[in-house]
């Protein structure tokens, strides 16, 4: 392990490059998606500018945070700086995913009901709003259930030809992350406890969980799109269905590539029993997507 050098002074980070040039591919990520489902020609180009650009200022951005720890000028402050700012990042995330559970709970319990003549029936016997002029006199057989197969206009938008089963894949992917989660804690326990195999062992189960659930999902996507005609034009649960399932996953992969860095920090000793928040950082971030993940799993695939 690395010997740790405690400072009694808060080091100030020089002026770095790496925030506006992640800011430009994260912008070209967004705007490549976007063009690439209107069906822009420069969307693919966009999109792989976008990834690229984001990996390149994830690698270099980590890599200039490791060398000023190896160089002994992170503090006790700077630690705390450190914890709050990982902190804030997740509400910030959460505060991303709450738009889109928001956005999946408005249709479910209001735009749906509101289209149909079926009222809302989230809870037995409560509903709250049920179709009115809009059904009545333009999609007068329109029957709003959820999941919505059918579309008010089914021959401009054909609705899916069903859905995915929800204790199938879903609930296997469900098992993996949540075993994640103890084979990452695990790990973390190995570290405070200064037992290198230990550590090791449960950060490449983690990868070699996260790595399955990633294959998983592109397996029930690929069943979605050839199987199930279920895709992100298939109306708004696929929209949905896709928006938030995709945007977890993408969470998911920057989370296995963080620990991958972890993991080979590990393997280098960048790590003390009592100094290792980068670890921490990443464990925290893994947890919050397996949460991310269980609500996913109640609200998209089962309720």
């Amino acid at each position: 392990m690395k010997k740790y050098h405690p400072v009694k002074y808060y080091y100030v980070a020089d002026p770095s490059f790496w925030p506006i040039i992640g800011s430009i591919g994260l912008f070209c990520t967004v705007i490549g998606f976007v063009q690439i489902l209107h069906e822009g020609w420069i969307g693919p180009y966009l999109l792989v500018i976008g990834i690229l650009t984001l990996f390149t200022t994830m690698f270099g951005w980590f890599g200039h945070v490791i060398r000023e720890s190896l160089q002994g000028l992170h503090s006790e402050q700077m630690d705390k700086t450190y914890r709050w700012g990982m902190l804030w990042f997740i509400v910030s995330e959460i505060a991303l995913f709450g738009v889109f559970f928001i956005a999946l709970f408005y249709t479910r319990l209001f735009t749906v009901p509101e289209l149909s003549d079926v009222p809302f029936t989230f809870a037995k016997d409560l509903w709250l709003s049920r179709g009115g002029a809009t059904h009545q006199y333009l999609w007068p057989t329109f029957q709003g259930l959820w999941p919505l197969l059918t579309n008010p206009n089914p021959k401009l938008y054909p609705g899916p030809e069903g859905v995915m089963y929800t204790w199938g894949i879903p609930a296997l992917n469900t098992l993996i992350l949540l075993s994640s989660a103890v084979t990452v804690t695990w790990a973390h326990w190995g570290l405070k406890k200064d037992n290198r195999r230990q550590l090791l062992i449960g950060l490449i189960l983690t990868i070699i969980l996260g790595l399955i659930f990633e294959g998983f999902q592109i397996g029930e996507y690929y069943k979605a799109y050839t199987e199930l005609g279920l895709t992100l034009s298939s109306g708004i649960y696929g929209s949905t269905f896709f928006t938030l399932t995709g945007l977890h996953a993408a969470h998911v992969t920057i989370g296995a590539i963080m620990l991958m860095i972890i993991f080979i920090r590990c393997l280098k000793g960048h790590f003390l029993p009592e100094h290792h928040f980068a670890f921490e950082a990443v464990s925290w971030y893994w947890h919050f997507v397996d949460v991310v993940w269980l609500f996913l799993f109640i609200f998209v695939y089962w309720l």
